[in-house]
């Protein structure tokens, strides 16, 4: 029998917060709003406590878990990941964390040409003892109109792409599509992936029409999450990339439902 050295006892009476695997790039399947099922590709990491005693942690078996749930990423799988991770390690605490591209079809305004959008979407997890706590995260590129501009000046405004970050907690599901769409009818306008000249002139003027500060923006996504019973914790920013100014502007909001608190 081979000699197992991560199993032996280590003597300097340190805990490890986490020890794991980053940056595995696999394959997993996803509930799709739409289409019931989406495969895409997500770059994942795994982690888990290990306790004082142990010299080390067995990498091949997060490989081992994870191969077990690829056709079923979702937050219910999580729970079981997570589970099998603590039994299978023998570890208090574990964590997993989920990024990938999620991809949308979206339809232009005006000439109605199809194509695909692909968000920045995330997954957090976590198990300390008999507690579990998982993150939805959503990255949604924007358009945003300066209402300051557009006062001030005589020919038209300066706009600049704008990324909303959604991040969320909640006791019923909610869709990734939903955020999506709460994130860009919070800005001036949509961004597509493919747009024609008469799609172009529709955007530009309804954007014009809807000029948004920074916080303008992260507000108006605010009011839609507090009004979602869903949802109990929410993180959204929003981080406009200036046109003419060398920086760009942020604005956060923080709400624990739960509790009533605003930035805890």
């Amino acid at each position: 029998m081979l000699k197992d050295i991560q199993s032996q006892q280590d003597f300097r009476n340190i805990t490890i917060d986490k020890v794991g695997i980053k940056d595995i790039l696999y394959p997993i399947t996803l509930k799709d709003k739409a289409k019931g099922n989406q495969h895409t590709v997500a770059k994942i990491n795994a982690y888990v406590q290990l306790p004082h005693n142990f010299k080390g942690t067995h990498m091949s078996r997060f490989v081992e878990i994870l191969n077990g749930y690829r056709e079923n990423i979702s937050i219910s799988s999580f729970k079981l990941i997570l589970d099998e991770l603590c039994e299978k390690l023998n570890s208090d605490e574990a964590h997993i964390e989920v990024y990938f591209p999620y991809f949308v079809e979206k339809v232009s305004p005006v000439s109605g040409q199809i194509s695909l959008m692909d968000y920045e979407c995330g997954i957090i997890g976590s198990k300390s003892k008999d507690k579990k706590d998982f993150v939805l995260s959503v990255k949604v590129p924007v358009l945003s109109v300066c209402p300051c501009s557009k006062e001030i000046s005589k020919y038209g405004a300066h706009n600049q792409r704008s990324y909303v970050k959604i991040d969320i907690r909640y006791c019923k599901m909610v869709w990734i599509e939903e955020l999506i769409e709460i994130a860009e009818r919070s800005a001036s306008a949509p961004i597509y992936a493919l747009l024609k000249r008469e799609d172009e002139k529709y955007i530009t003027e309804k954007s014009y029409e809807n000029p948004v500060f920074v916080e303008d923006i992260v507000r108006n996504v605010a009011e839609k999450l507090i009004a979602d019973d869903r949802i109990t914790w929410f993180e959204v920013s929003s981080e406009n990339q200036e046109s003419i100014h060398n920086h760009s502007a942020y604005a956060v909001i923080m709400r624990d439902k739960r509790k009533g608190l605003v930035n805890p």
